[in-house]
């Protein structure tokens, strides 16, 4: 074990990992031979995520015919034991599936003692199984991230299902030209397989541009192209060649639980927590941890030196010396903690510059920041220096009330109670932190007053005016609403009353807010054939949080996390416990921006031929703003996100 590369090597399983595929239904002008080389050929574009296997079955039923193809990351297995797509014994149900299962021992045990036979050890098998024995029902026992098509011969069914909060990819279209439906893991197989160019969606154009919004709704970038919602399946039926609509197989509870004192919650959230981290350790490839020095990654670190005494730790992280956003001594602490071996990664806007289109192509669709190019760097650090899996703490925010805490749904969560000074109390508590003030409180107070959503609409009636690179006549004349529809007054749910904090964080992990941050990993890390586990997002564990006191995750003193904060305790070094900044993998993305002045000009340059911007009044906006002459906010990245997507992946702009 004195070999470096050496790294958390655990209990042998043989986890399929990482994979992609790409599938359609077909009517029966389609002879099947051409339908499995157009999948076979449209797998081409999937090959980062698995790039060791490869394999296409066809399937009939009356007038349809069914061809899946998967393509494989062989981490462990490299035998034909993980090859897909997989059949059952019988030939009743075949699969092809992206992801894991981390718990696929413990529902291996129990489905062998309910007679099941199992040919190998793999969690493809037992998803099969459990499957075949439980139907849908089965989601719900499943620990893990999962996105998979599975077809019931019997029944001439073909269900895509994907895991809770949507950890891995599933979309899927029905052609316009054939009426073929087709689904893959990433939009990119989906434009590459089609036979027309589809169009781009001008309400997902709007709304991301003014309130970067995206990921959250079952609309793409692309018309026509959906994505299946975490925590839903669906069901495509072969013999009439029709799709269900979906079906919610999750959606957390939020009724709060009285039974457990503070400290009792905090040491059976530490149990949980270190249960999940056990689970993601579950592998014998190198293993390491991207860590940029906050509470979240911090604490996946250290757990895991809990757990493993012994063995090396690598972590990842990227540092940008002498900015603002940089977290290096974070690191620095955690890692002498730990006894880790320390990967820094910098990054220079000469860099952005030469990766920015390939950055751009692996997402996919456009993104809200720089951020994401940092996240890009670390993942092909960890690749490089031979790493195949790393965790990582995405989703603590949303569970634990991070951020800035919620302060607004917290203070309706008061007055729903007629509880006032409370909430007096909080809100000067709260306005004492670093980064918050008592502008920010004001502000607070005000949403939680106002109607749901109220300030969308402010910021939209501002836009009317302000924003005028944006053409929104030629727009609202197209269809385009103002208010996203995502964001439109929600009903009162009985669960609300007095929970508006869990039912907040209940949204974000569910809709808008994480569902971008989960899209930017996947396709950072299988961009690099590199898989990310993200080990506080397990469904049990979210429905153990949102039904905690409210206080408990956001405290009367204003302290975000303030459960897992106490939990951590002993774990985690007072210091990282005590900060009260919050940076993540931010970048100096206004530095990196006006280092790249000559090459933006170009990039903006496509929006001469986009018909609702005004390309004189974006270039002066963006000028304007990387000179100092207009404050800066990340609207300027998008804009110059957006023009370049556009020049790359050329989705038709309908007059």
């Amino acid at each position: 074990m004195s070999d470096e590369r050496l790294v958390l090597v655990l209990l042998p399983s043989t986890l399929d990992f990482m994979c992609g595929f790409l599938g359609l239904i077909a009517g029966d002008k389609n002879s099947p031979r051409s339908l499995i080389q157009r999948v076979g050929i449209g797998l081409a574009s999937l090959a980062h995520r698995g790039p060791d296997d490869q394999g296409v079955e066809s399937f009939r039923c009356g007038e349809y015919s069914l061809v899946m193809g998967h393509t494989r990351l062989s981490i462990i297995n490299l035998s034909s034991a993980g090859h897909q797509p997989m059949q059952t014994d019988d030939g009743r149900w075949s699969i092809v599936f992206n992801g894991e299962i981390y718990n696929y021992r413990e529902l291996r045990e129990l489905l062998s003692s309910s007679g099941y036979l199992f040919r190998a050890d793999t969690d493809t098998e037992v998803l099969l199984a459990a499957w075949s024995f439980w139907g849908a029902a089965c989601l719900s026992r499943l620990v893990g991230m999962f996105a998979f098509a599975i077809y019931d011969q019997e029944e001439c069914t073909l269900t895509l299902a994907r895991d809770g909060f949507g950890i891995k990819p599933l979309f899927y279209v029905q052609e316009q030209t054939s009426r073929n439906w087709v689904f893959a893991s990433e939009i990119s197989a989906l434009v590459a397989f089609l036979q027309t160019q589809p169009a781009l969606n001008l309400q997902r154009a709007h709304d991301y541009l003014i309130y970067n919004s995206y990921d959250n709704l079952p609309a793409t970038f692309f018309e026509g192209i959906e994505q299946l919602l975490p925590g839903h399946w669906l069901q495509f039926s072969l013999r009439n060649g029709q799709c269900s609509d979906s079906v919610r197989w999750w959606h957390p509870r939020i009724s709060a639980r009285t039974d457990l004192t503070f400290s009792q919650a905090a040491q059976e959230l530490r149990e949980r927590f270190l249960d999940n981290i056990r689970l993601h350790l579950r592998s014998d490839v190198p293993l390491g941890a991207a860590l940029s020095g906050g509470l979240d990654s911090s604490a996946v670190v250290c757990g895991m030196r809990h757990l493993e005494p012994h063995a090396p730790i690598h972590t990842f992280t990227f540092v940008a010396p002498g900015s603002p956003v940089d977290e290096e001594p974070w690191a620095d602490l955690v890692n002498a903690h730990v006894g880790a071996i320390s990967h820094k990664i910098h990054a220079c806007p000469g860099e952005l510059a030469v990766d920015i289109d390939a950055l751009i192509s692996a997402q996919g669709e456009p993104f809200g920041s720089t951020s994401i190019y940092a996240q890009y760097r670390v993942f092909q650090a960890a690749r490089e220096a031979g790493f195949i899996v790393t965790l990582d703490g995405q989703g603590a925010d949303e569970l634990l009330a991070g951020y800035d805490g919620y302060p607004q749904a917290r203070l309706r969560s008061l007055f729903d109670q007629h509880s006032y000074s409370a909430a007096f109390n909080l809100l000067q508590s709260w306005q004492q932190w670093p980064g918050r003030g008592r502008r920010r409180a004001l502000q607070s107070l005000g949403l939680a007053l106002a109607p749901d959503h109220a300030g969308f609409r402010l910021k939209h009636l501002r836009s009317e005016f302000r924003d005028t690179w944006l053409k929104l006549r030629w727009l609202r004349n197209r269809g385009v609403k103002g208010i996203p529809s995502d964001v439109a007054p929600l009903a009162w749910w009985s669960d609300r009353h007095g929970r508006q904090l869990a039912s907040s964080l209940r949204s974000a992990l569910t809709g808008q807010g994480l569902a971008a941050l989960l899209r930017h990993a996947d396709r950072n890390s299988m961009h690099w054939s590199l898989e990310s586990r993200v080990p506080f997002l397990t469904t049990d564990l979210a429905e153990f949080l949102l039904s905690m006191p409210e206080e408990y995750l956001l405290s009367d003193a204003g302290e975000t996390k303030h459960l897992f904060r106490a939990a951590m305790r002993g774990l985690v070094p007072d210091q990282i416990l005590d900060r009260r900044d919050k940076i993540g993998f931010a970048t100096p993305e206004l530095a990196w921006l006006q280092a790249l002045t000559p090459q933006i000009d170009d990039w903006l340059a496509v929006a001469k031929e986009i018909p609702f911007l005004n390309h004189e009044k974006v270039v002066a906006m963006v000028h304007d703003t990387l000179a100092g002459k207009r404050r800066f906010t990340w609207q300027v990245w998008r804009l110059i996100n957006f023009c370049r997507w556009m020049q790359l992946f050329q989705p038709v702009v309908r007059a």
